[in-house]
């Protein structure tokens, strides 16, 4: 389509094209040979070990012959990969805004988060998300690019004709559109001396895209019309190592974001004048004197098809980056395959060993004199095969081998799969303590070691990648589509869960409280919600919001409990005032009897002196009745004795009472 194009219409380079080219060229030239004499290398060995493919660069020793590869790394990227996934995105929820405290009115920013959640999934920022994240467990660092866009948007709709009927057809709507590009760390450059990409003079994407996308940028006036050609070949910057390489109908894009000096962009721009230097030509001060942020496109290394200065409000560069496992001074993290990869080795070698061995032992080989086989004869071991010698068969061949092959290899080899799970932090059927009550403890520490490291790594993609993104993408929403997104003061929460294995672990915890509580606890309602929460049933919803009704007072049971309350109350202060009543009585009881034992001897000396005069006979009364006197004044005294026995013993008993 290009060389259709009329040649009057190309734009010339000029001088300042030049200028501006060779300046972004040349810094990314040195950027991309530091990148590839330190990391290229090993990044393609990791990508193939997590695919599975063989290269003869990959062999532990010259004499191997066996192309096995133990997917043991594979199983690590994919278990992280996939524990990290449900982790941002298990609860639904996988990014929140938060108002500020002085505004009341709350809605808007709901409104604002419910709105940039459908946009963002609307153009699949999930699946975008997803592979960044497993781009950064093989390379050790993820790397996303904000691109804006205008897309068409094909909608249904219904127009009344004016004799009453309708017409049923679509219409073309275009919107704006924040997309999420993942980027491979093959195809992204970095000022080597920046830990950031904010602290980087700049960053660059350079990438292959079809012809046909440039032209269109160019019909659009995205792009300059210049003459485009096609890129040359590089595999480096493929996304995915092929046996070969389409290379038809290909454009090399080199997007450049940082800085540059303001001279170059502003000559672009006004190209009637030149801007004065502030420091002598061909000099460094001159080169970094007075430098803007911009965007560079160049197409295959050399031709400039767009440089303007950064067109955000925010003027923030739109990619974002995360290390996988920190490296301390070091842009480029470190990612599991990195981590598996001594163990890895050690696992093929093995395998490969045992192998090898076992090609040498199983297979039939003879040892035989070829003097005495025919001219010409190609000896060959099969199954009814006959074969002619010179002589007698067993003193011409030998049948032979080379030992046993040795099955320890296998165990070894297991042995080593242990040490990359124990080196990667991942744990699987094969790797985990056995879960029986005894082992519970270490069961327990080794699985709550592994969530800490996943919670690192979440960590790391939260500050460093998902709240810069929901920034940005925010940002150039209100910019570029403020009827549906006005421009306010924001602070942005991510949300995320501990993923599947600490809900496992939280679940196991709960559950063994509630064995311990029994059934009958009060705060029954309350861990069962906790159990289900934490789950992945499909009604989870469902179950959480009817716990939530059982928790919730009942205001006929709330009546019913109280008059329940009411009459145990009434029934206890009755048998309080039964039990007060029955002390009085008794405390009455004793008192009475107390008395009646005081007036006692007073009525036995009534008795005895009233037995004293009856029954006197005869005329010497006076002796009779001295007598008679003497024997009841004894009986007093001994029923005296006993009374103030008996006093003193009640007295006795109604102080140990009343000190009761």
């Amino acid at each position: 389509m290009a060389e259709n194009m009329n040649n009057n219409v190309f734009e010339e380079p000029t001088q300042s094209d030049i200028e501006i080219v060779d300046f972004v060229v040349s810094h990314t030239d040195r950027w991309r040979d530091w990148r590839d004499s330190n990391f290229l290398e090993d990044w393609k060995e990791y990508e193939r070990i997590f695919r599975g493919q063989w290269s003869a660069e990959d062999r532990t020793r010259e004499s191997e012959r066996s192309r096995i590869i133990s997917p043991a790394t594979q199983q690590a990227v994919e278990t992280r990969h996939a524990e990290v996934c449900e982790a941002i995105f298990g609860n639904g929820e996988w990014f929140d805004i938060a108002d500020d405290l002085g505004d009341a009115n709350k809605l808007d920013v709901e409104i604002l988060k419910r709105q940039l959640k459908e946009d963002l999934e609307k153009d699949n920022a999930r699946k975008a998300i997803s592979q960044i994240e497993l781009m950064a467990e093989i390379y050790g660092t993820g790397i996303g690019e904000i691109l804006v866009q205008r897309k068409p948007e094909m909608i249904p709709t219904t127009m009344p004709m004016p004799d009453g009927t309708a017409a049923y057809g679509i219409m073309e709507k275009e919107y704006t559109c924040v997309k999420l590009n993942p980027v491979n760390p093959k195809n992204f450059l970095i000022d080597p001396n920046a830990t950031t990409i904010d602290d980087a003079m700049g960053i660059a994407v350079e990438k292959y895209v079809s012809i046909h996308k440039v032209v269109e940028g160019m019909e659009k006036g995205i792009y300059r019309k210049v003459d485009i050609q096609q890129a040359p070949e590089d595999t480096d910057l493929e996304p995915t190592q092929q046996v070969t390489q389409f290379q038809d109908d290909k454009v090399l894009l080199l997007t450049y974001y940082g800085l540059a000096p303001r001279e170059y962009i502003e000559q672009l721009e006004n190209e009637e004048g030149e801007v004065v230097d502030l420091f002598p030509d061909d000099t460094t001060a001159d080169k970094y004197s007075d430098l803007v942020e911009c965007i560079v496109v160049i197409a295959n290394g050399g031709t400039l098809l767009k440089a303007e200065k950064n067109p955000y409000m925010m003027k923030d560069r739109p990619v974002i980056a995360y290390q996988d496992d920190s490296v301390p001074g070091r842009f480029f993290g470190r990612g599991t395959v990195e981590k598996a990869y001594n163990m890895q080795k050690a696992i093929d070698a093995q395998l490969r060993a045992h192998l090898d061995s076992l090609a040498l032992t199983t297979a039939p080989m003879v040892a035989m004199d070829a003097t005495r086989l025919p001219r010409g004869a190609k000896f060959e071991v099969k199954p009814g095969k006959a074969i002619l010698t010179n002589g007698n068969p067993n003193e011409i061949m030998v049948p032979f081998k080379f030992g046993n092959t040795d099955p320890a290899n296998l165990t070894t080899s297991s042995v080593f799969e242990k040490m990359l799970l124990q080196a990667t932090g991942t744990v699987d059927a094969a790797g985990q303590p056995t879960a029986s009550t005894r082992d519970y403890p270490q069961t327990s520490m080794s699985v709550a070691g592994i969530i800490k490291k996943y919670k690192r790594t979440l960590m790391n993609f939260q500050e460093d990648f998902l709240v810069p993104f929901i920034k940005k993408a925010a940002y150039r929403f209100m910019q570029f589509d403020p009827e549906r997104y006005p421009t306010v003061d924001l602070k942005f929460i991510p949300t995320a869960t501990l993923g599947i294995i600490a809900r496992e672990y939280e679940q196991q915890q709960l559950i063994a409280l509630l064995q311990t509580l029994g059934p009958n606890t009060p705060v029954l309602p309350m861990l069962l919600k906790g159990i289900i929460a934490s789950s992945s049933l499909p009604n989870r919803l469902e179950m959480e919001a009817t716990l939530d009704q059982m928790m919730q007072p009942n205001p006929q049971q709330q009546e019913l409990q109280a008059v329940q309350t009411q009459l145990e109350v009434a029934a206890a202060q009755a048998q309080i005032a039964k039990l007060q009543s029955e002390a009085v009585r008794n405390n009455a009881s004793a008192q009475k009897d107390v008395v009646e034992t005081q007036l006692m001897p007073a009525e036995t000396q009534a008795k005895v002196i009233s037995g004293l005069s009856q029954n006197i006979r005869g005329q010497n009364t006076s002796g009779e009745f001295e007598q008679r006197a003497k024997i009841a004044e004894l009986a007093l005294k001994e029923e005296d004795i006993k009374s103030n026995e008996r006093i003193a013993s009640l007295q006795m008993l109604q102080k140990q009472s009343k000190s009761a």
